[in-house]
């Protein structure tokens, strides 16, 4: 820099201002040729990268960016053309609403895999000690989707209890003449809500719903600290039957394990208020779905509201689609611009490292 700087100024002082003028360009095409040479190299030391797909069923374009600035991608259906070409090549599999699947069939494919790394907090999807017994690390990304899914199950909440959806269908019918005074919803405010899983995102669910001067119960594998409690006035329930009891919203925010698959069937909607609705943002085998039609077609509990179901989407006759007292989502829970960009920063970060053997960030290992 020094040099080229002295060569500048000596142009001034003793040469034309042609034979200047022509300095500068050369000393200009020499610096735009130095950075196409490191833009080579850098392009060429970026790793390989599966992916589903950028479009709808995949990644949204608006975050293409952040995976293309630190990988070459390739979709599947690409790769899937000439496997041999491109599996060795291979290092992280970014999987965007479980897709690509990493079953083994996949796997064996991707001899210099590095990483599976999850777009979101769920990793149900994915067969933690097979995939790692391979030698690959899984990350998921776990705090950026907290405040999202938390507004999400609230939103579901407030929109079952004052019955928005038939409000707007009701609104927007060519039909209307007369305003309705018999669309009457559940009281939201001083209710009990009672939080199943008390996570990171169910706190964020219970210091939203002190807004609404809600009594919090919770109940969760380990209780929190008391201090964690007084901020928000939740109670501890031992027991996932006094939570039930006792709340006018159950709000479902846990893990899909063996344990949590079907934690919610007839006898703890039994247990349930005639009064109540059922939220579930967690996953859909958490919930016997049929346990959950009859109990709303019996009275059994007043609604639900769900962001998950199994499968997603429903079969087009499935009974929950058609009754009355449903209202649902289609896994949307993490669905904002924000969040959605947070989330594949998360999953390459992680990858990232896993590929360059440093410290990851957020690593899941077999339970």
């Amino acid at each position: 820099m020094r040099c080229l700087t002295y060569a500048r100024c000596m142009g001034k002082l003793w040469f034309p201002a042609a034979q200047s003028s022509r300095l500068l360009k050369l000393s200009n095409l020499h610096r735009c040729e130095l950075q196409r040479q490191y833009i080579k190299v850098m392009a060429e030391d970026k790793p390989w990268a599966l992916i589903s797909e950028i479009g709808d069923q995949g990644f949204v374009e608006e975050v293409s960016d952040i995976l293309k600035c630190h990988f070459h991608i390739i979709c599947l259906k690409d790769f899937l053309q000439n496997p041999q070409l491109h599996g060795p090549k291979i290092q992280a599999l970014l999987l965007w609403s479980a897709k690509p699947a990493p079953v083994p069939s996949l796997l064996s494919l991707l001899p210099s895999l590095k990483v599976v790394a999850n777009g979101g907090v769920g990793i149900d999807h994915i067969n933690v000690p097979y995939v790692t017994g391979l030698g690959v690390k899984v990350t998921n990304t776990p705090a950026v989707v907290s405040d999202a899914t938390a507004d999400m199950a609230m939103g579901l909440l407030l929109a079952s209890a004052r019955r928005i959806v038939e409000g707007h269908q009701i609104s927007i019918d060519p039909k209307m003449t007369n305003i309705p005074q018999n669309l009457l919803g559940a009281e939201v405010t001083g209710s009990v809500l009672g939080i199943i899983g008390m996570g990171h995102i169910g706190y964020k669910i219970a210091q939203r719903s002190k807004g609404f001067d809600m009594k919090i119960l919770y109940h969760n594998r380990n209780r929190r600290s008391v201090e964690d409690e007084q901020a928000v006035g939740a109670r501890y329930c031992e027991n996932m039957d006094e939570l039930l009891k006792e709340s006018d919203f159950v709000v479902l925010v846990v893990d899909l394990t063996p344990e949590s698959t079907g934690l919610i069937s007839h006898r703890q909607l039994s247990l349930m208020k005639p009064t109540a609705t059922l939220v579930n943002v967690s996953r859909g085998l958490v919930v016997d779905q049929d346990a959950l039609v009859k109990a709303l077609q019996s009275g059994t509990i007043r609604a639900a509201a769900l962001d998950v179901t199994y499968p997603e989407p429903l079969p087009r006759d499935h009974p929950l689609l058609s009754l009355p007292n449903v209202l649902i989502t289609p896994h949307i829970g993490t669905n904002t611009h924000t969040t959605v960009r947070r989330i594949v920063e998360k999953m390459v970060e992680n990858a990232v490292a896993a590929v360059k053997g440093l410290p990851i960030p957020n690593e899941c290992k077999p339970r």
